[in-house]
């Protein structure tokens, strides 16, 4: 048995039941009964911000994690009795890329760029700026628009694409180079004494195939579109990681694989001794 594991988990549609496919019933119970054992710690990896985390714990009645990565892997925090303290040491990293401008102060540089519509200023972060873009915009032409830009402006700077499958729109979200939820990932493995051999990242998106594709033990719930897994499999493939990412396809316990059921099962598969943990 492993005398330590930590979960990092993205929220909507990974543990939150928020997408197209159903949730296997009991699924997030059994969830929830395996998070609160004294060896696992929990990390939820969300592009929402500390309130919206806040909500959709109220909303679908999640465990508090121990930690959070909030706002695309630019905060993190840790959660203690419901009292979230943010990591000033995570914030001093990304303060070497942009200094002491925030996401807001960028908005003025791609505003003749039509394809693009900031998100609301809620969305907008420290160190992120957010927005909506067209799913058919050329993707690959924007974000090289979008860094020559940054690059003008001495802001070493990573764009990050994903599709919000509810209102079928493209969200781009710019973040300084040095963060991303697989930095985000990594920083916290190491400051809170996690190892590669007892980590779990859960995912479902655009915006979690960079920690998919990674030599970190990843699993992409069966609920994910058919897009994001062929992006994922290749991904790997190319970066010589396949034995890392693990694709849910349903089975255990009867279980679809679906949102919390596809973390369970990718649990299982990399740490095996854990299945008894979820009888």
């Amino acid at each position: 048995m492993p005398d330590r594991v930590l979960i990092c988990t993205d929220l909507d549609r990974t543990l939150l039941p928020n997408g197209a496919e159903p949730e296997s019933p009991g699924a997030r119970d059994r969830f929830r009964a395996l998070v609160s054992r004294p060896e696992v710690e929990l990390a939820f990896v969300s592009g929402r911000h500390r309130a919206l985390v806040e909500e959709a714990i109220a909303q679908y009645g999640l465990p508090h994690p121990d930690y959070a990565i909030g706002d695309v892997g630019t905060s993190i925090y840790s959660v203690q009795d419901g009292e979230w303290s943010q990591w000033p040491a995570w914030d001093a990293v990304l303060e070497h890329d942009w200094g002491p401008r925030d996401g807001a102060a960028l908005v003025p540089l791609f505003r003749d760029i039509e394809a693009l519509t900031p998100q609301e200023d809620e969305k907008q972060g420290r160190f992120k700026s957010s927005y909506y873009a067209p799913v058919s915009v050329d993707v690959g032409q924007l974000k090289q628009q979008m860094l020559r830009r940054l690059a003008e402006e001495n802001l070493p700077s990573r764009i990050i694409w994903s599709v919000d499958e509810n209102t079928d729109s493209g969200l781009v979200d710019v973040l300084p180079e040095s963060a991303s939820k697989l930095h985000a990932v990594r920083f916290l493995m190491e400051h809170s004494g996690h190892r590669l051999a007892n980590t779990l990242f859960a995912g479902d998106s655009g915006n979690d195939l960079e920690v998919l594709c990674s030599d970190v033990h990843s699993v992409l719930v069966a609920n994910a579109t058919d897009s994001v897994r062929e992006q994922a499999l290749r991904l790997a493939r190319q970066a010589g990681t396949l034995q890392a990412l693990y694709t849910a396809r349903g089975g255990l316990r009867g279980m679809n694989g679906n949102y919390s059921a596809g973390i369970l099962e990718g649990l299982v598969h990399f740490m095996p001794d854990t299945d008894a943990w979820i009888a």
